[in-house]
């Protein structure tokens, strides 16, 4: 048995995260610092624009992730996402990114 209440509110957060798309995201210094620390050699440079474009797939990700959980919970009756709904779909978020 479903929930009115907590369809309410799930529904009103996934408008809420359209709301605030504009102003959610990844800093591009902070993109930038996670993916020099990887570099095997010293030279390895990141463009701006890959930093930037970086950035905008991690969000997508997040947000992707965020949206399948929340689905996840709602096929089983939950009313709220726990990290037992994010651990199941992950392994075919990760395949489709």
């Amino acid at each position: 048995m479903t929930n009115p209440y907590a369809e309410r509110q799930i529904s009103h957060s996934v408008e809420n995260m359209a709301e605030k798309d504009a102003e959610i995201g990844f800093k591009k210094e902070t993109v930038s610092k996670l993916l020099s620390s990887s570099f095997k050699e010293d030279k390895t440079r990141l463009s701006g624009d890959a930093a930037l474009l970086m950035a905008e797939l991690l969000k997508v990700f997040v947000q992707e992730a965020a949206v399948r959980s929340q689905k996840q919970a709602e096929s089983e009756d939950c009313d709220q996402v726990d990290i037992e709904h994010f651990e199941k779909i992950l392994p075919q978020l990760l395949l489709d990114f």
